[in-house]
């Protein structure tokens, strides 16, 4: 066992413990001291002193400036315009153009036509018109049965009143030299006149009708 160890081993405490006990007994006289202190302070009398608060002075007025006048710049001076004086030039003599006035030659006096007479009317027309272009229907006659040949022509003039066929006249061109077959031919014409033909108005007609037999 080794000895000189255990001895340094156990000074090291002794003194580790010295030093502790140092602190403990400083800090205690410390306290103790503070102690008595803060007592004897206490003890003592407490001075109260009353601080008068310093009122400052309230601030001068501000001294309003009035603003400075509007001061106009003067009117500049009035100078009179200059008088122009306007000079009319002299009149120019000039020689008036002479009029020679010569009386107007001396007209005859015309008395004015007396205006035209109107133009008569047309004289109606004479006889009988063609059927052809007044009439707007034209049928044919129909050929009656005979025993006859040849050829016969025949004119027809009518009357038309009212658009109709009224009365019919026969004019012989060539005849038929067969009275029998002559009648029937102008029955058959008349007929068809009468039955057929539409003519607008009131006019005298006429109209040529051929009949040929073989």
């Amino acid at each position: 066992m080794n000895f000189a160890q255990d001895k340094g081993g156990s000074s090291r405490l002794t003194g580790f413990g010295l030093v502790v006990l140092v602190h403990v007994l400083i800090i205690g006289a410390l306290a103790s001291g503070l102690a008595t202190k803060v007592k004897e302070a206490i003890k003592g009398p407490i001075d109260v002193k009353v601080v008068e608060e310093k009122v400052k002075p309230p601030p001068p007025p501000e001294k309003v400036v009035p603003p400075p006048p509007d001061i106009k710049a003067p009117p500049p001076p009035f100078v009179p315009p200059p008088e122009v004086v306007v000079t009319a030039p002299p009149p120019v003599n000039t020689p008036a153009p002479q009029v020679t006035t010569t009386p107007p030659p001396a007209q005859e006096f015309k008395p004015a036509a007396p205006p035209a007479a109107p133009a008569p009317p047309a004289p109606p027309v004479a006889g009988p018109r063609k059927a052809i272009g007044n009439c707007t229907k034209m049928g044919k006659p129909e050929m009656p049965a005979l025993n006859w040949s040849g050829q016969a022509s025949y004119k027809a003039t009518f009357n038309v009143k009212g658009g109709r066929v009224t009365d019919v006249q026969f004019q012989t061109l060539r005849g038929a030299n067969d009275r029998k077959a002559e009648r029937a031919m102008k029955n058959a014409i008349e007929a068809a006149l009468r039955d057929s033909y539409e003519c607008p108005g009131d006019m005298l007609l006429e109209q040529e009708f051929v009949f040929s037999m073989d």
